[in-house]
């Protein structure tokens, strides 16, 4: 078992998005999405610039993965596919690749260009890594999660992500995590900074 920490710098409700009753990660983090595997721990921590550094903004047990197709396809997912002119949380759906004759679909989304084109770079990245990490144990807390113990030198500061953790220290990060509620607490921190006209409140 292992324990992936990051910051997770723009909160949406997209990477991670926690909606629906399950957590995934779909797009960003292409080096964790590669590397997790089920039963492995992924936390996202609060930004220095919202002076939230130790804050926990979620935490999910990989309880499975799929390629991009399968994720797309998969019925129980459908949900997840975004809908811009729908509630806020199907606007930040997550399952937006397929591959269609050898090339990468993306569906008009958070990652896509305003006009609904493809955004090349966020395509680039994202598929680099043909890894969705499912998890249906996850607490997903925004921007009002707690603090993370000062004991626990887990955090990680700007780019990139930690996971060479001693297994002794993944254990005890583990307890901790477990001894949280699950499921979604709190609505994304970057939702108090969008305007309400700009899509239909959260539901």
């Amino acid at each position: 078992m292992r324990l992936y920490s990051y910051v997770v710098a723009r909160d949406f409700g997209f990477a991670p998005n926690p909606f629906f009753g399950v957590c995934t990660l779909a797009t960003c983090k292409p080096q964790i999405r590669k590397a997790a595997r089920v039963g492995d721990w992924v936390i996202g921590t609060g930004s220095k610039e919202h002076s939230r550094q130790r804050q926990l903004v979620y935490a999910m047990k990989v309880s499975g993965t799929m390629t991009f197709n399968e994720y797309w396809s998969d019925p129980r997912f459908e949900c997840r596919k975004p809908n811009l002119s729908g509630s806020r949380k199907q606007a930040f759906g997550d399952n937006i690749y397929h591959l269609n004759a050898g090339h990468w679909f993306q569906a008009d989304s958070h990652h896509s260009f305003p006009d609904g084109k493809p955004n090349p770079n966020n395509v680039r990245r994202d598929t680099s890594a043909d890894k969705v990490l499912v998890a249906e144990h996850f607490a997903y807390f925004g921007g009002k999660g707690p603090e993370i113990p000062v004991h626990f030198d887990i955090c990680k500061l700007g780019p990139g992500h930690r996971c060479h953790f001693p297994q002794p220290v993944v254990n005890s990060v583990e307890r901790w995590l477990l001894s949280l509620d699950r499921g979604f607490h709190q609505a994304p921190a970057d939702w108090s900074n969008m305007p309400w006209d700009t899509l239909q409140p959260p539901n």
